[in-house]
């Protein structure tokens, strides 16, 4: 691939900009000063800070929204747009660290957040190309065929989430691809268009009365009296409320909270509108995903011309057509005959993960906190941002099974992901081998 781009003058071409952003331009730069006070200020325009706005507003406290780029320059508009069930850890895994009831209640967590998603975008007519035609994950060994097979069959009471089986043999009737060993489809996902979502989310938390700062990085927090006051270029905030809704893009401005997540680039590219249509090779419009360590999520584009292929190509690498050929290598390992078609798009987004695997939220020194989804932020950060809020106001409504817990990090740590570039080699060579 990287050879080919070089020669044909491919690479020049390639936008680096989501393909989200040819339907949903970036919104216009905010002016102006800001205001001297308010009730609540959230940093950061994603998913997570839009819905704890959203509620802080309609409930009439005054609310602005600060971030250091575009409203939703982040990975709220840079996602590949699959909803699901999704919390890492499984029942098994939590039970073992806390005890069966917390295990249960944090994984009904998944459950209610898909829900909570899309009752959100009807009942508040959110118009996302919202499409629930379910998910298809594949084995990438008969292993793991078989450990899927188990876990549809063993679902803990009340835990139970809709599971088809598939196997290899009718595989073909879900994806145009011998790569997998069979999989599993979940009727209940689907996909959406991330940066219509973020656009639907901004407008109701403008209705409601949020004010937003874009290109205004804050640029210190201290405390101030019963609040904070926030410092930026175009002036101080005072806030009695602070919440940190910055996710895999946490910096410096809050150095506990970049301790304990970890940001991972999210690579994906979009394909040339394909002959035929991109139908032919996910032919009943299903998000795709499959078993390996190192993640890859594919699906057709909203309007059934394209794919959009993701995966984790590089760790932390800003530049995605350094990432292109890696990524474009994942997509022909599963469609060898997709090496010739040309990619129109590649972009990268920052997810944030956490070394238990779980999001987190809650406060810390008196400043509210909402993060770490591990690359299932689309329903999770609009179910636990609508939470938070829900927390900044003291309403019971609010409360989750994620509340008290805590939020580990690792010595030595301070917000580079150092350790990572070993561990994704490991997990490289065990994905290769099947184990």
């Amino acid at each position: 691939m990287q050879q080919r781009v070089e020669r044909d003058g491919h690479r020049s071409s390639i936008k680096t900009t989501p393909y989200w952003w040819e339907d949903v331009p970036r919104p216009a730069p905010t002016t102006g000063a800001l205001p001297k006070s308010v009730d609540v200020a959230v940093i950061g325009s994603g998913y997570t800070g839009l819905s704890a706005a959203r509620e802080t507003a309609e409930a009439g406290r005054s609310t602005l929204v600060i971030d250091a780029e575009d409203l939703g320059f982040g990975c709220s508009s840079r996602n590949g747009g699959q909803i699901s069930t999704s919390l890492k850890p499984t029942f098994d895994d939590l039970r073992g660290r806390y005890n069966e009831d917390i295990a249960f209640r944090i994984r009904r967590e998944g459950i209610e957040g898909l829900a909570f998603l899309k009752d959100l975008i009807k009942t508040r007519g959110i118009d996302c190309d919202l499409r629930v035609t379910g998910r298809f994950h594949g084995a990438h060994a008969e292993k793991y065929f078989k450990d899927l097979v188990d876990a549809a069959k063993s679902q803990p009471k009340g835990l139970e989430v809709a599971m088809e089986i598939v196997p290899r043999r009718e595989q073909r009737q879900e994806i145009a691809s011998d790569r997998y060993h069979g999989g599993v489809i979940f009727p209940a996902h689907g996909h959406l268009h991330p940066a219509k979502l973020h656009q639907g989310l901004m407008k109701l938390a403008e209705e409601a009365g949020a004010r937003f700062a874009s290109h205004c990085p804050v640029q210190a927090i201290e405390r101030s009296g019963q609040g904070f006051l926030l410092r930026t270029p175009r002036g101080d905030v005072a806030a009695r409320d602070v919440l940190i809704a910055t996710n895999g893009y946490s910096g410096p401005l809050s150095p506990w909270h970049r301790r304990r997540v970890i940001p991972i680039g999210s690579y994906i590219l979009a394909t040339e509108p394909l002959e035929g249509g991109a139908g032919r090779y996910i032919p009943k419009d299903r998000a795709v995903s499959d078993s390996k360590r190192i993640v890859v999520y594919f699906r057709q584009s909203p309007d059934g011309q394209r794919i959009l292929f993701g995966g984790r190509a590089r760790l932390s690498e800003k530049d995605p057509v350094v990432a292109l050929p890696a990524l474009h290598s994942l997509m022909t390992d599963i469609y060898p005959e997709l090496s010739g078609i040309r990619v129109t798009h590649t972009w990268v987004g920052f997810v944030a993960y956490t070394f238990d695997t779980l999001p987190h939220m809650g406060k810390h020194e008196g400043l509210w906190y909402c993060m770490g989804y591990c690359g299932s932020g689309v329903n999770l950060a609009t179910y636990f941002g609508t939470r938070i809020g829900q927390q900044m106001l003291g309403r019971s409504e609010g409360k989750t099974a994620l509340d008290g817990l805590a939020f580990p990090t690792r010595p030595l740590y301070g917000g580079t992901p150092w350790f990572l570039a070993p561990s994704v080699g490991v997990y490289r060579v065990l994905d290769r081998m099947g184990v």
